[in-house]
């Protein structure tokens, strides 16, 4: 034989300090597929071949016992007695390293040098178009992931397009934004259901130095128990029933850009741990795999529960909890935000005649009353809700709500101040919302308690019934688990048609 060999292969450098051996060959080469191993590259022959650029050749495996411990051990595993390494060049660069083994010692004593440079020479040019291939197809494949998820943003509707509204409340919360966009500190958003809370994270997102890179959503409430780890981290193949090939984890998908937690109040707290690691130590291991990914990802949280109070129960870990709250915002409701609400209305009424080929210029008075006296519990998203409806059904130029739209008994012990015509409230009294008339004190309920009679309002049209399409969840578009985390803060118990309160 040119060359004697019980065992060959090739050594390449991975990420960790580590090489990736992938064995071509042994004596059992007909029953046997490529192997691949991984192992820690000190101690090995092969990297001081890669480092040296030199050949290196034993005749007897004790001769690398005390240099090379790593390689010792796996050629007194495998029964091997000498071996081979030679240099993978290409120009200035070490690729990797070509070995082979021999069961017998001193097999390689007398090679023809010559011969074997060449076929090194020959394999390290097929070694580096293949290694220019496989780069240029991972950042095709992480391109057309990218893409994809990017098209599923494009299609998917968002709340609003654009943060809408010149009150103070609102203008504190955009001054937080400018102030914590340019770093890379995580951020916590708070906000009650459809206050616009990824549209903040966008906007801190798109003021920073990664707008250039993917900001990827994650509804943590959306995601089911037994899936979320693989949603977020990813998975290798065979890694749980089901999984037929690798899945790209959103934290991997994010990596140079942002990742916005939506809801991150309803991770199982197993996930939390994960999470905590990847916010200390930006790195992580796909579900059923023992490699560690690092990723360079800035973290932006939102939830519309007590935080806080969630710890205090033991469903929320603290020391996460520490760890997001770095930075938080809080998103004022729409009810806090009055002023807001006629310019709010005239952009909705713009966007969706336009979207519906409508003629409508202006809203009647008394609608725009109404529309600033309710107390609007789904916030700016149950106003879009309610104006693009009502520019469904309207049938002129001027823009009226229909009765069913908002419970307008509600509003109308309120609404009395007149609204103009042009959209924008007559001026109201100092710290008094505008469009509003003051009321007095014992008037007016107690917030808590008019939520709670929302909520069972809402439960006695439903019979009881929280979940599915016909529930109580969705007719105050809140998800499940948030409802009943209300309905058990406010002492709401229900079930089907009978009530406690």
């Amino acid at each position: 034989d040119v060359l004697p060999s019980d065992r060959f292969g090739i050594e390449l450098p991975v990420a960790g300090d580590k090489l990736r051996a992938y064995v071509l060959a042994t004596r059992n080469a007909k029953s046997t597929p490529v192997q691949v191993e991984e192992l820690p590259s000190a101690g090995t022959a092969c990297r001081w071949t890669e480092e040296t650029r030199q050949w290196l050749i034993a005749s007897s495996r004790e001769e690398l016992r005390e240099r090379f411990p790593v390689t010792f051990d796996v050629m007194k595993r495998e029964g091997m007695q000498s071996v081979c390494a030679i240099p993978l060049l290409s120009g200035e660069r070490s690729l990797g390293v070509l070995f082979f083994m021999a069961a017998r010692e001193a097999a390689f004593h007398e090679l023809r040098r010559d011969l074997l440079d060449q076929v090194g020479s020959a394999v390290a040019v097929a070694l580096d178009h293949c290694l220019a291939y496989e780069e240029v197809r991972d950042l095709r494949d992480r391109l057309v992931r990218e893409n994809v998820y990017l098209q599923e943003e494009i299609r998917r509707e968002h709340p609003f397009e654009e943060l809408v509204g010149s009150s103070p409340t609102l203008g504190a919360a955009l001054h937080k934004v400018d102030q914590v966009a340019p770093g890379n500190t995580s951020v916590l958003i708070l906000g009650e259901t459809g206050t616009g809370k990824e549209l903040i994270a966008r906007a801190i997102h798109n003021r920073s130095a990664r707008r250039d890179r993917p900001l990827v959503k994650v509804n943590c409430s959306a995601i089911s128990a037994g899936l979320v780890e693989s949603e977020l981290f990813g998975h290798v193949k065979g890694a749980f029933t089901g999984a037929l090939e690798r899945r790209v984890g959103r934290f991997e998908l994010a990596d140079g850009g942002t990742i916005f937690l939506d809801e991150i109040g309803e991770l199982p707290l197993e996930t939390q741990v994960k999470l905590l690691r990847v916010l200390q130590e930006q790195e992580f291991e796909p579900v059923g795999s023992s490699r560690t990914l690092r990723v360079d990802v800035r973290v932006i949280a939102a939830t519309n529960r007590d935080l806080q109070e969630a710890v205090r129960t033991g469903r929320f870990r603290p020391d996460l909890f520490y760890r997001l709250n770095v930075f938080p915002i809080a998103i004022p409701p729409l009810r806090e935000r009055r002023a807001d609400i006629p310019q709010l209305v005239m952009f909705f009424l713009s966007r969706f005649s336009r979207s519906l080929g409508k003629q409508i210029s202006a809203v009647a008075p008394e609608t725009m009353q109404h529309l600033c006296a309710y107390e609007w519990p789904g916030n700016v998203r149950e106003l879009q809700n309610v104006i693009e409806r009502a520019v469904v059904l309207c049938e002129g130029p001027v823009l009226e709500i229909d009765p069913d739209l908002v419970p307008l008994s509600a509003a109308t012990s309120r609404a009395s101040e007149p609204v103009a015509r042009s959209g924008s409230a007559e001026a109201a009294p100092p710290n008094e919302p505008a469009g509003v008339r003051a009321a007095a004190p014992d008037d007016i309920a107690p917030l808590e308690e008019m939520e709670r009679r929302h909520i069972v309002a809402a439960l006695d049209s439903t019979a009881g019934v929280i979940h599915g399409p016909k529930g109580a969840a969705r007719i105050l578009k809140l998800h499940p688990n948030t409802l009943r985390s209300r309905m058990e803060k406010l002492g709401i118990t229900f079930k089907r048609t009978r009530h406690e309160t």
